[in-house]
């Protein structure tokens, strides 16, 4: 699943579109909540060895809130990392190149959304 699925995906879902706001890294993409403006989705096209991987090559991810004890488990598991550029206690990083599953994805940024609903809409 590539990010423009992922946003077609969203948009049917909950009506929100990327928000694009650097002029300087123009690819890089950030869902936002309507009513409170919070994120619940950063998505970034960066070199492999920011994230601590072998390589310069380009990647895209998607940094996701969660749970940090959810986060603790996955950092074991491919295609998950500790955020990048983030708040590494309630964010991490997921791999957009085909190691973690669609489903899984959508499942990991729906419950981001969730998590970062206006306290008092919950």
């Amino acid at each position: 699943m590539d990010r423009q699925e992922i946003f077609d995906y969203i948009q049917k879902k909950y009506n929100i579109a990327p928000d694009y706001p650097w002029s300087s890294s123009p690819e890089d993409a950030v869902l936002r909540h309507k009513d409170s403006r919070k994120w619940f989705a950063l998505f970034m096209n960066i070199s492999k060895d920011k994230l601590g991987l072998s390589g310069n090559e380009r990647i895209d991810i998607v940094n996701v809130k969660c749970n940090p004890d959810t986060i603790a488990s996955l950092m074991q598991t491919r295609g998950f990392l500790p955020a990048y550029h983030m708040n590494k206690e309630q964010w991490m990083t997921i791999l957009l190149d085909g190691t973690v599953s669609d489903n899984k994805i959508l499942d990991f940024i729906e419950w981001s959304y969730e998590l970062t609903v206006k306290k008092d809409k919950k």
